[in-house]
């Protein structure tokens, strides 16, 4: 069996550096990649293009990243809840590629399961097509999306073993499953980390072979992006 640990957050981001293409998994603030993100701003990387669900708020999650200007290029579904995303897409100072959220999600999956490119509808007929090939199936119009292509994809479980199994717990696993192979290096965090083989084989939501490295995290600040309670 091949063992995944690395030491800590540091020994696993060997290999970043500027310009590089990352995908972060997470959906909202649930699940996404904090130790990691937090590395990525103490590092100080620059010219990255960033693929996430979201890009955060504007003191949290890749709102840091943001606020240190290191990211160059967002592809996110949703971003509306960063005033500081806001500002530099509209002064030109980010580059934003907005793609429905499904389709972001299958482009994923693709590259996990190695498939270059597909066909969906979503998107057909408005910006999202443009410059892309189209083509009719059964009487409806499909736009070919092509695979991402990324060097890193970091995703946070909440419990994983020594050879990179991973599970997930309720939101976080909306994307962060489809990004686990689908980069060059698969790097993993989890709440807890335990020996291989401890893991019910029937509740592993990823298997090993998709991740290249895997450590525990800590001091998980897990920060609601919306809170609406009730009035007394």
């Amino acid at each position: 069996m091949i063992l995944k640990t690395v030491a800590n957050v540091r020994e696993a981001l060997d290999g970043i550096e500027d310009e590089m293409t990352l995908m972060l998994g997470g959906f909202g603030l649930c699940g996404i990649p904090e130790n990691a993100i937090a590395e990525l701003v103490r590092r100080n990387v620059k010219g990255l293009t960033c693929i996430s669900n979201n890009a955060g708020v504007d003191d949290f999650g890749l709102g840091l990243l943001l606020q240190k200007r290191q990211i160059r290029k967002m592809i996110s579904s949703y971003v509306g809840e960063n005033d500081e995303f806001e500002r530099q897409m509209l002064s030109g100072e980010l580059e934003v590629e907005l793609t429905p959220q499904g389709t972001l999600a299958e482009k994923c999956r693709a590259a996990q399961a190695g498939i270059p490119a597909f066909f969906t509808p979503a998107g057909y007929g408005t910006e999202v097509a443009e410059g892309k090939e189209t083509r009719e199936f059964h009487g409806k119009m499909y736009v070919m999306e092509r695979a991402y292509e990324a060097d890193f994809a970091f995703v946070k479980a909440w419990k994983g073993d020594e050879a990179g199994n991973l599970i997930f717990r309720g939101t976080a696993r909306n994307f962060n499953p489809c990004m686990c192979g689908a980069a060059r290096i698969t790097v993993a965090e989890v709440e807890e980390l335990v020996p291989a083989g401890e893991l019910p084989p029937n509740q592993i939501h990823v298997p090993g072979i998709f991740v290249k490295r895997i450590f525990q995290g800590s001091n998980y600040e897990k920060r609601i992006e919306q809170r609406t309670v009730r009035t007394k």
